[in-house]
């Protein structure tokens, strides 16, 4: 969606993804479960434009919490349901919800499986056990972890940062309990945030793979001084701190 991408582009330095062999699993004919952590108000919009630039053969939607719903009324509207957490007919809905997931071959459904806000370097990474009790009902798909963080490089916007873990086919564990997939989830996941950590520390472009480019400089009357300034001196004028644009 055209507008989520804008609305990313006019409040972060750039969307990158974690380079690896692959950057990025690639997704068989069968249902898919996405699952991530969830450090900030942001992750829909990110998983969104994840979604549309690798995946833009599937349909992208998930649950929210209905009382931030309530005040983001046009996530609805993107693809996010709302539901209750930590009451029985939240986790109801939730379920019929990865059921429904189960049965569709063009989507991805996408899941914060912490359920709250949690800082990205926090260890033992914790998942909610709605994720792993639909999985245990599941007996074909892949569910594959997603690692995000928002860190401050050089630049006035911060970086938005993604890594995924390696696909981990359901059809793969048969009869595997809710608690085991629990554990198994959470340790792919952590896995997944230590890759991505090691490489955000790094504050190198390079390390990524730039999916979107978003904004560099002050803005206002200081960047209009110093665009005078290079063009009085001859020089391109350059708005950002680091050096170049997003690569």
């Amino acid at each position: 969606m055209t507008y989520v991408r804008r609305y990313l582009r006019r409040h972060f330095h750039a969307l990158r993804l974690l380079s690896g062999e692959p950057d990025h699993p690639e997704l068989a004919d069968e249902p898919v479960i996405f699952y991530s952590n969830h450090p900030g108000w942001w992750d829909p919009l990110v998983f969104l434009a994840i979604g549309q630039l690798l995946y833009p053969g599937r349909m992208i939607y998930g649950p929210i919490d209905a009382a931030a719903l309530g005040k983001y009324r046009f996530m609805e509207r993107i693809g996010f349901i709302g539901i209750e957490p930590g009451t029985w007919r939240g986790s109801a809905r939730f379920l019929r919800m990865a059921h429904a997931a189960a049965a569709r071959r063009d989507v991805i459904f996408w899941v914060t499986a912490q359920g709250e806000f949690v800082d990205p370097r926090d260890r033992p990474a914790t998942i909610r056990p709605g994720v792993a009790h639909a999985l245990a009902a599941r007996t074909s798909g892949l569910v594959v972890p997603l690692a995000v963080e928002y860190p401050f490089w050089t630049e006035r916007f911060p970086e938005a940062l993604v890594a995924f873990g390696p696909a981990i086919p359901i059809a793969g564990a048969p009869g595997r309990a809710a608690e085991e997939w629990e554990r198994v989830l959470a340790a792919a996941l952590e896995a997944a945030q230590d890759r991505l950590a090691i490489a955000a520390r790094r504050r190198d472009p390079g390390c990524f793979r730039t999916l979107l480019a978003g904004r560099v400089g002050v803005g206002g009357v200081y960047d209009l001084v110093r665009r005078a300034g290079a063009w009085l001196r001859g020089e391109r004028f350059d708005a950002s701190h680091g050096g170049g644009a997003p690569r």
